[in-house]
């Protein structure tokens, strides 16, 4: 083991002497190309200094809203001053006569430097992609905490791919770190499969916006205002008070029904008479809903009529919008309709239905008759009971 080692220093030794002769001699035969191939290496260098800052300048000229001029300004403005020198000695080597040996050491010098600076700037545009997506607003950030998640991942990912593809340029076989790799991002997937389905439901929130924070939303039988957004859960506060914690994965796999965007509710009320109703009144009765709906200020009729004939009642449907966006104007704007149609039908005597059933008694001969005794034989009945008992006469002997 120490002769192997002492075997390789005198290798690194022997090549560094033969890189060290190479180069003062280069020098030393080549001095005006070399000073030359410097003046324009550092134009090269000043130019791409210029270019970082003009996208410096940009972002404090338009601020942190990442549309896509910010975005690719910043993206300039994360190049490295070590990528500048390494890829204007790769541009201007050549022209100098650079030897072999000191060639590959430049080349290999800008293929570490492109790969990381690459890698960086990969990052940036990803990263600003995503911000784009979200908005720079906090009040309308669906995602904070994804979006921090997003940057660890996107930056280990992007740097893992760079580190492989310089030690491939290297001459380092990269095959069976790249088969680990995959293998090992293959067991981790299993193993944490439920919280990766929730994390790309939280990026699919993100991206695909179906709801934002403070909107208020029903899914199934719940119905309330979003709280919170997480990587794993969503919180919504429910109309009754209580919260209510949901697996983002399982959010999204229900039919979702977002109220911030609305621009009218549309309501629609029932409405049940009794069958004796008289059929004028039942014609008049769309004029009349249609009077007490656009009473309201900011109700419209949409349309109402009767709807059919159910087991005990007149089925009539009133449908009307109410043009807000608060919910609680819309509630009481029902109810301000609700108890004009109770006033009205109670002035016009206009009954409605109720649970209940009526026997009508048929007569031997197929006509009806009343179900209880006339009133004139109770009153004789009552009439009867009051006067008083007569003593039974005794008998004639």
């Amino acid at each position: 083991m120490n002769v192997h080692t002492a075997g390789v220093a005198t290798n690194v030794t022997e090549k560094s002497q033969r890189l060290a002769a190479e180069a003062a001699q280069w020098v030393s035969g080549n001095l005006v190309g070399i000073l030359i191939a410097a003046a324009l290496g550092v134009l090269l260098v000043l130019a791409m200094l210029a270019i970082r800052t003009l996208g410096c300048r940009l972002i404090s000229r338009w601020g942190g809203d990442p549309h896509w001029p910010v975005i690719f300004a910043r993206v300039l403005s994360r190049t490295k001053l070590y990528f500048m020198i390494a890829a204007a000695a790769e541009l201007v080597a050549e022209h100098a006569f650079t030897p072999p040996t000191l060639m590959s050491v430049i080349h290999a010098a800008f293929v570490i430097a492109f790969a990381i600076q690459a890698a960086i700037w990969a990052r940036e545009l990803v990263l600003g992609y995503v911000e784009h997506r979200v908005g720079a607003s906090d009040e309308h950030s669906t995602l904070s905490s994804a979006v921090g998640i997003i940057r660890l991942l996107v930056t280990i990912a992007l740097f893992a791919i760079a580190i492989i593809l310089i030690l491939d340029n290297l001459g380092v076989n990269v095959t069976g770190l790249v088969a680990g790799l995959g293998i090992g991002g293959i067991a981790i997937g299993l193993a944490a499969q439920g919280i990766f389905s929730d994390l790309f439901a939280a990026l699919s929130i993100l991206f695909d916006k179906p709801f934002r924070r403070g909107e208020g939303i029903r899914f199934g039988e719940v119905n309330g205002t979003v709280e919170n957004i997480g990587l794993k859960t969503t919180r919504i506060r429910s109309l009754s008070g209580e919260q209510i914690v949901v697996a983002n994965a399982k959010l999204l796999e229900q039919q979702i029904h977002n109220f911030a965007h609305l621009e009218h509710r549309r309501i629609v009320l029932p409405l049940g008479l009794v069958c004796q109703t008289p059929s004028d009144v039942c014609a008049r009765l769309p004029a009349m809903l249609k009077e007490i709906v656009e009473a309201q200020p900011k109700a419209s009729l949409v349309r109402a009529g009767m709807t059919g004939f159910g087991a005990s009642t007149l089925d009539f449907e009133l449908q009307f919008d109410v043009h807000s966006t608060d919910y609680e104007e819309v509630y009481r704007t029902r109810s301000a309709v609700c108890i004009a149609i109770l006033d009205r039908f109670n002035r016009e005597d206009v009954q409605l239905a109720y649970p209940s059933q009526t026997t009508f008694t048929a007569a031997p001969d197929g006509s009806l008759i009343m179900p209880y005794p006339p009133v004139r034989l109770v009153a004789q009945e009552d009439e009867g009971a009051d006067r008083p008992e007569q003593p039974d006469k005794p008998a004639p002997g």
